[in-house]
Order: structure tokens, then C-alpha cells, then sequence
């Protein structure tokens, strides 16, 4: 499991230095780990842990965090990216009983309502 002592241990041993600004986004992506929460939201909750921080510089931690290793990026085509601090390969789900290497799933549709309303339902 990821601890917010662990990925500032990573920043540590990747030379990169320890702002109030990361410290901030560090503590939302552990409070946030189950939602794997995407720029937006972190710079909504790191703001109330460091006032001074901008969209921008949440965007630049963020990217400097995953190129380094500390934290994982998870890119959709059509949704904002979103961040975990899980670095090990896992499924938020029940065992799979699959040795399980890489994944990637992506899902697409509409909800009931709008499939109602949409010809594209029709298709087939």
C-alpha cells in the first residue's frame, strides 16, 4: 500500500525537491485513492492545504510526478487523466486469479435515459 511517507521517500531518491505545493498534492492523492482523482479535483483540495497553489502548477507536478516514476498517470481519450499513487499493477476488484502484467479498459455508452433519445442504440 502507498503512504504518503513512500512517495516522498521516491521524491527523496529521484532528487526532486519537496514543496508545501507537491506535499499538497501528495495528500490528496492519499485521500483520494479510491476515487484516482484527475487535475481538477486535486487542485480543488490541494488548495485548501497550500493557498497559493495554481491549476498550472498542479498540471506540471502532476506530469513531473508520473515522467519520475512517483505517481501513476492514467490517460482516457475522452475524460481527464487521472492520478493514482498505487505504482504496483492492480484491480479494484475481486481477485482475478490472473497473474495480471499490464491492462488497460476502457468503457463508452449512455445511460438510460439518453439511450432512449439516441439512434445509436439501434445499432448493433
Amino acid at each position: 500500500m502507498t503512504t504518503k511517507e513512500s512517495i516522498i521517500h521516491e521524491l527523496t531518491v529521484k532528487g526532486l525537491k519537496i514543496t508545501p505545493q507537491r506535499l499538497a498534492i501528495i495528500d490528496v492523492l492519499i485521500e483520494q485513492k479510491e476515487a484516482h482523482p484527475g487535475a481538477s479535483l486535486i487542485f480543488r483540495e490541494a488548495r485548501k492545504k497550500a493557498k497559493g497553489i495554481s491549476l498550472s502548477t498542479v498540471y506540471a507536478t502532476l506530469n513531473e510526478l508520473a515522467n519520475h516514476g512517483v505517481i501513476k498517470m492514467l490517460q482516457f481519450d475522452r475524460v481527464e487523466n487521472r492520478y493514482e499513487g498505487n505504482l504496483a499493477e492492480h484491480v479494484n476488484a475481486e481477485k482475478t486469479g490472473f497473474d495480471i502484467t499490464d491492462m488497460r479498459l476502457e468503457c463508452y455508452g449512455y445511460c438510460q435515459e439518453c439511450s432512449k433519445e439516441n439512434p445509436r442504440k439501434q445499432q448493433h
